[in-house]
């Protein structure tokens, strides 16, 4: 079974509230939230009447909240060679 993830991308701040009602019945509350619905026509109705504020991909399987997180995570920017104990050669640790 496919799946629409779908992302809120832009505010919907000063729009019409019909457009507002369909990111509260696709479940988008905050910016950068993210939900999974089920293809249907239904739910790609509602996509398309939203089409400028969100952002959508079509995925095999939903992931899981702290899988969506840790997808977003960025890398460390650094990795560990050696600890400073390991350098100066101390064994006491």
């Amino acid at each position: 079974m496919a799946f629409f993830r779908i992302t809120l991308l832009r505010s919907a701040i000063g729009l019409p509230r019909r457009s507002t009602d369909v990111l509260k019945a696709l479940g988008l509350k905050k910016r950068m939230a993210t939900v999974f619905h089920a293809v249907s026509p239904s739910v790609a109705g509602q996509i398309m009447k939203v089409k400028e504020l969100v952002q959508v991909e079509e995925c095999q399987y939903r992931l899981t909240k702290q899988e969506v997180h840790l997808e977003r995570k960025p890398d460390p920017g650094y990795y560990l060679e050696k600890s400073s104990s390991e350098q100066r050669g101390d064994t006491s640790l």
